[in-house]
């Protein structure tokens, strides 16, 4: 399949998007956190990259079902746009109405050493088993892609690996880091509830800047 790359306007736009979106803590964050701890560095590399093999997996399964849409009617793939537009604004009322947790809600740290097969098993299998992570692609990536540059797929492709090669250098990044900062992540109240209002202000964003983008077939920025 020859790549249809997005227009450097979009890509101006989805690249800094991505890593503010990244940089949120969430799930993935802790989980590699809580490696470091727990086993140190090496397996915290193993389950970053366990964790961005998973998000591989929801980028695929995003471009086979947003050919599908498209291949069917423009109106499903706007239907799929304004769903996913208000998929997003529910998640930041969710995340902002939610009860904040304390550290103890994060993952706990592994007692017995695991290897590395079973490290990146389990951190792909926390974001394959996820159905909430494949709706978020699905609502987050057909905002960014313009029908009349070609090839829905290959546009979502590209986006997909732009969301991954940034999420990999970062999460590796979080990695490196772990065994200091995650011991002190693990012990911050604070942390844990500006972690809430980051990202349900980041999701209200994305989701009201997908609900005003213009239709398919024009313009998505």
């Amino acid at each position: 399949m020859e790549l249809t790359f997005p227009s450097g306007t979009v890509l101006g736009v989805f690249v800094p998007m991505v890593v503010a979106l990244v940089a949120v803590p969430g799930p993935n964050m802790l989980l590699i956190l809580s490696r470091g701890i727990g086993q140190g560095r090496r397996a915290a590399f193993a389950s970053a990259v366990g964790v961005e093999l998973g998000t591989m997996v929801h980028v695929l399964g995003t471009v086979v079902g947003v050919s599908a849409l498209i291949a069917a009617s423009a109106l499903a793939f706007n239907v799929v746009k304004y769903a996913g537009a208000a998929y997003l604004l529910y998640l930041g009322v969710r995340t902002l109405l939610a009860r904040t947790e304390g550290p103890a809600g994060a993952p706990a740290a592994a007692t017995e050493p695991l290897r590395v097969r079973t490290l990146l098993r389990q951190g792909a299998l926390v974001n394959v088993l996820n159905p909430k992570v494949a709706l978020f692609f699905l609502a987050l990536l057909p905002q960014y892609v313009n029908p009349s540059r070609g090839s829905v797929a290959s546009q979502t492709l590209v986006l997909g690996l732009v969301f991954f090669a940034i999420a990999l250098a970062m999460d590796l990044v979080y990695a490196a880091a772990s065994v200091g900062v995650g011991a002190f992540l693990a012990r911050s109240v604070r942390f844990v509830r500006a972690q809430k209002y980051i990202t349900g202000c980041t999701y209200l964003v994305l989701g009201v800047s997908a609900a005003f983008a213009s239709p398919a077939g024009h313009r998505t920025n």
